[in-house]
């Protein structure tokens, strides 16, 4: 993880989104927001008010209509493509409400895959991703494919994929929405576990206003402007 000098790990600035269909739709309306090393952020509002779009900017999966986004300190706006994709590969993970894990790949080769690209040696990424399933309780289910794996430890694995290239933060995105209460809370924990005690920043788009209240922060939007 680099050394960010007390430096917001992520930061947007004055974000606005529009979409165009012959119409013009705003989005989102100058959402402005920090987030330090180590802290986790809840992102909570009804359906439609631009949480995943918020989501998708930060991560520079989107550009926004104007406004800045830096992570790690750098403007992703100033990054090319490929420039993008490895900033991305080294300072954010990604989680979403379907875990999106490879069908025909093992929980290993999966959470092995962002090392290998980023062209990190077979036995190193393959060492690592099983240190992690282990910590996310899955060290039993290496060699099982997704289809042989439950809801929770399907979530569990992508949790282990987004985390094993150390990222700077982690955008989740509904992470538990797809579960039932008692599997949510028990995959939320490890997600609180791992952020603790690797200091990775966590920004949680969450409509679960009891997970988001055992965030460190808990912001609102609501017709596409963030408040505290």
């Amino acid at each position: 993880m680099s050394d960010l000098h007390g430096s917001p790990v992520l930061h947007c600035q004055s974000l606005y989104k529009d979409y165009e269909d012959g119409v013009r739709t705003p989005v989102l309306k100058g959402v402005d927001l920090s987030v330090p090393a180590g802290q986790s952020v809840a992102i909570v509002g009804a359906s439609g008010s631009g949480k995943s779009t918020l989501l998708q900017l930060l991560g520079g999966l989107d550009a926004p209509t104007r406004g800045s986004v830096a992570v790690a300190g750098t403007d992703l706006s100033n990054l090319g493509a490929t420039a993008l994709g490895r900033w991305r590969n080294r300072h954010l993970g990604f989680v979403y409400q379907f875990h999106h894990l490879l069908p025909e790949f093992s929980a290993e080769e999966n959470v092995a895959m962002p090392l290998l690209i980023r062209k990190e040696s077979v036995a190193s990424a393959t060492s690592k991703a099983q240190e992690l399933l282990e910590q996310v309780g899955l060290g039993h289910r290496l060699s099982h494919k997704p289809g042989e794996l439950s809801g929770g430890e399907r979530q569990r694995a992508a949790i282990a994929r987004a985390l094993v290239t150390e990222p700077s933060c982690v955008l989740a995105d509904e992470p538990t929405g797809n579960l039932d209460r008692q599997t949510a809370d028990g995959v939320f924990e490890v997600l609180m576990q791992l952020q603790r005690e690797k200091n990775t920043s966590f920004i949680v788009v969450t409509h679960d206003e009891a997970l988001a209240s055992r965030l460190d922060r808990t912001l609102r939007l609501d017709t596409g402007v963030l408040s505290e």
